[in-house]
Parts: C-alpha cells; sequence; structure tokens
C-alpha cells in the first residue's frame, strides 16, 4: 500500500524526511518550509501505523524500508537525498543500506543503528488511558495526559495523533494496539553488516544521549563517509528545538 505524503515544491531535488516514533508528517512542516525555496521537492512521509498512513500489524525496519521503495516507484523517483529521524533514522539507515544506489545524501537525526531502551510502553499506556467518552476535546485530553507527562511540549506532540470523529467524539489517528505490539521491533538495532557508502551526515541534539562520541566511532565500518555534528540547544526532536540551526546544518551537508 501506498505512505501517505505531503509533498512541497513541483521541481528542483527530491528530498525525503521520514518522522520518528508517534509522529508524522506534520512535524516536519516547518522544516519544510524554510528551504522550500531552496532547489528542493520535498517528500514529508507518514510511516505505517502513524499520521495517516495505512495500519498494518506487519512491522519492522525491513518492511518500513519496503514501504519507502513503494513510494519511490510509485512516484518515479529515480534517486534523492534522505532525512531520518529517530526511528524514522533506523528506516532511513535500512533502506540505504538495501538501496544504496538510490539515495545521494543520507541524514540521520538523533539515532544510531543500535539497540535503544526507551519508555515507549508507559507512553503508549498514558495514551490509552484516555477515556474518549468523557474528553471531547484536545484541552481535556491535555488536562488528563498531564497526570502521566509532565513535559507541555512532548504532550502537545504525543496529541497531534488526535483526530475527530464526530462534533463530540476524538480518537488516535495510530493503532495504539499495533505500535504496542511492536515496541520492541521500534527498540532493535540493525544489522551488524549494515553498510552505505554515500556521504552521510548523523545530526545529534546537544541535549541528548541518543549519540555520543564514542557510540558514533563504532559505526565508521558501516558509514565510512560519515561525519557528526552537534546542533546546540536541542535534545533529541533537534528540528523542532532548534529550527535554525538544523536547517542551516542540514542545507551546508545538502549543497555542499
Amino acid at each position: 500500500m501506498l505512505l501517505k505524503s505531503k509533498i512541497f515544491g513541483s521541481e528542483g531535488d527530491v528530498l525525503i524526511v521520514l518522522h520518528g516514533f508517534l509522529g508524522m508528517s506534520d512535524n516536519w512542516n516547518s522544516f519544510a518550509k524554510k528551504i522550500n525555496d531552496r532547489g528542493f521537492q520535498i517528500h514529508l512521509l507518514d510511516q505505517r501505523n502513524h499520521g495517516e498512513s495505512f495500519h498494518n500489524k506487519k512491522f519492522n525496519y525491513e518492511i518500513l524500508a519496503n514501504d519507502l521503495k513503494y513510494y519511490i516507484d510509485y512516484h518515479k523517483i529515480i534517486s534523492f537525498s534522505l532525512i531520518g529521524h529517530s526511528m524514522g533514522g533506523k528506516t532511513a539507515m535500512m533502506f540505504a543500506n538495501v538501496y544504496p544506489n538510490l539515495v545521494k545524501k543520507l541524514i540521520i537525526v538523533d539515532i544510531l543503528p543500535f539497540y535503544y531502551k526507551n519508555d515507549y510502553k508507559n507512553i503508549i499506556n498514558s495514551l490509552k488511558s484516555l477515556d474518549f467518552k468523557s474528553i471531547t476535546s484536545r484541552l481535556d485530553a491535555d488536562k488528563a495526559l498531564s497526570i502521566f507527562i509532565q513535559d507541555q511540549s512532548f504532550r502537545a506532540f504525543l496529541l497531534k495523533n488526535l483526530k475527530r470523529v464526530s462534533k463530540d467524539e476524538l480518537t488516535f489517528k495510530i493503532d495504539l494496539n499495533i505500535i504496542s505490539e511492536n515496541l520492541s521491533e521500534v527498540e532493535k538495532a540493525l544489522p551488524r553488516d549494515l553498510y552505505f557508502p554515500g556521504e552521510t551526515l548523523f545530526i545529534k541534539g546537544q541535549k541528548s544521549d541518543y549519540i555520543d562520541n564514542q557510540k558514533f566511532k563504532i559505526i565508521h565500518n558501516n558509514f565510512p563517509k560519515s561525519r557528526l555534528v552537534e546542533v546546540s540547544n536541542a535534545g533529541h526532536w533537534v528540528h523542532a528545538e532548534n529550527l535554525n540551526d538544523f536547517a542551516e546544518e542540514t542545507l551546508y551537508f545538502l549543497k555542499s
């Protein structure tokens, strides 16, 4: 099945962006608008079980990479640059490993191909606890979720997944049961023999602990033409927390 997307621009080099876990294409709207006039046609994709894309119980990085391959074949995209954040970064690395000749340049945002243990289960359970029989507005949902998640900006990120079924009824765009059943696939490490010979930029948030110099050295043989840059005043959601510096680093790499 075909992934849903938003496309900015009608001409220029194709740039595809893959969001992270529990995210969606909307999370990258500001980035796309900021660089839209810099010679790119930008495709913001919703990965399966996220955003407006289809739901399916099959969910691992090989399948997500194949979803992207089906998308580019459908749109007759011959070569493109690829950005992936977090879960989307792992999808991007897997795709570049399987289809290296299709990827011009690769940008991986605040993730490495390693196993990461997260608190996703607690987050999913918090979302599942929302009672939409009594919750009829985003404000109600935010108030209920604040009991479990104190960070207001993170709650806002999660509640982007809400959609209105009717005037007084809300639900989630994502299937929380499918997501919950596949949490181990999201956390899983990519194959040790992962390899992409092309130019690769890893971007880390200064306040994030997902990437450090020691971990980055380990993957040099997997990505021999890679380098690491740090964006200040940003955590894991680098593109949202410091858009200006993130866009500057991205454009410099893509245009060089």
